[in-house]
């Protein structure tokens, strides 16, 4: 890396050295051996939105850890009006099987802001990864003179046929398309891979914390830990089913005690968020807390001490805040949907509901049962140890970006960028 700085430095940037206690010398060389064949390439991620959600969680981390190991990766953050994202979070929903009315007039608004975008970024990168439906069209405007890679993160299993006919249309035009599971593919023509996402175990969300740690954070926003803790951390989005959550809570609470934490954030790609968050402010009770907060500290002592943690979601790409709760050992229940089914094997690491009576039933019964709680926490570990560390993804990505390695070899590798 060429940071210039008039002073010293004591920060290092996270290597895939780091995770060799927890997935073995062997895999570190392979993984080091398959990015030295890459390391002259420049890869440029653009997505929308730089904090709030599982995207902005993996790019963080991954962009990192990507340079650590030699491959110049950036990462661009499209610009957009409220109406923009207005528009592009109906998209999302209806990608997901919800309804939208897509007027020429939305199609318009959404095209300006993508070409205003196009108009200021300078992508002559050696590859470039575009997440999500937000800056798909950025492909219209650049003479593409290396591969570019649409990445979509969204549980596209029933999308709505009239949106989808006019993605597909800028979709084709990419390279390849990555979703997380088979069964997200579509009928393209465009190559489809699939890579499930992966977390950080030394972020600020994931890494060890004293007990001292824990009681400070929940101390400062005065959650109270006298009896167990039920936790639910995500986005505040209608398909995580926050209504349902409380709703399954207020029946558990007839047969156990315990505090219900609901802590969220709203992304600034996201509106909807900010009026889901106040109709659950209508929810609180001493023993129903609601909390939107960006604090990722908070949310790795909430993760590592509920006695549950929920992520009752009734669509779900990939569940980040599953696999990071799984992590630290927690017992998850999770709605039986999309990713969260390839993460959890019901009553084995955790368990899948698919209704507010089965999570109340699985709540009363995770909190009456402390051996299962520490049996299923440690298999929910291993689990993520095994097969969701962000050392895999990147794994999965050079052996992705590697398929490309003539197109590379032709171009002469190493493009220019601003």
């Amino acid at each position: 890396m060429d940071i210039q700085s008039s002073e010293p430095v004591s920060h290092n940037l996270l290597s895939v050295e780091t995770y060799e206690p927890l997935i073995g010398s062997e895999a570190v060389e392979r993984i080091m051996s398959k990015a030295e064949r890459l390391n002259d390439l420049h890869v440029i991620n653009v997505n929308s939105t730089y904090y709030g959600g599982g995207v902005a969680e993996i790019l963080s981390s991954l962009t990192l850890l990507m340079n650590s190991a030699g491959i110049r990766t950036g990462w661009r953050v499209l610009q957009g009006r409220p109406d923009f994202f207005s528009i592009t979070k109906k998209m999302h929903n209806a990608l997901q099987g919800g309804e939208i009315n897509f007027s020429d007039l939305k199609k318009d608004i959404y095209e300006e802001v993508v070409f205003e975008n196009a108009a200021r970024m300078h992508l002559d990168h050696d590859l470039v990864i575009v997440h999500d439906p937000q800056p798909l069209p950025l492909i219209d405007h650049f003479r593409k003179k290396a591969p570019w890679i649409w990445r979509c993160h969204v549980d596209m299993s029933r999308p709505d046929p009239e949106l989808w006919s006019y993605l597909s249309g800028f979709v084709e035009r990419y390279d390849a398309v990555v979703l997380s599971l088979p069964e997200y593919a579509q009928k393209i023509d465009s190559p489809q891979r699939f890579i499930m996402p992966a977390i950080n175990p030394f972020s600020t969300t994931n890494k060890d914390l004293t007990e001292d740690e824990i009681e400070d954070r929940l101390e400062h926003y005065d959650i109270p830990t006298d009896l167990p803790l039920v936790v639910q951390v995500s986005r505040f989005d209608k398909w995580k089913d926050p209504a349902g959550v409380i709703e399954a809570f207020k029946i558990a609470r007839k047969e156990v005690d315990a505090t219900l934490v609901m802590v969220g954030n709203v992304a600034t790609d996201d509106p909807e968020g900010q009026e889901i968050f106040e109709s659950l402010c209508g929810c609180r009770e001493e023993r129903i807390i609601v909390l939107s907060v960006q604090d990722t500290a908070l949310v790795n002592a909430l993760q590592r001490r509920a006695a549950v943690v929920l992520q009752k979601s009734t669509r779900e790409g990939f569940g980040l805040t599953v696999t990071e709760a799984m992590w630290k050992g927690a017992v998850v229940i999770g709605g039986n949907v999309g990713g969260i089914r390839h993460q959890i094997e019901d009553g084995v690491n955790g368990f899948l509901v698919d209704s507010v009576e089965g999570a109340a039933s699985r709540i009363v019964e995770a909190l009456n049962d402390h051996q299962l709680r520490n049996v299923m926490g440690h298999r929910a570990r291993e689990t993520v140890r095994s097969r969701f560390l962000m050392t895999r993804l990147m794994e999965d990505w050079l052996d992705l970006i590697g398929s490309f390695e003539a197109h590379f070899t032709l171009s002469g590798r190493g493009g220019t960028s601003h």
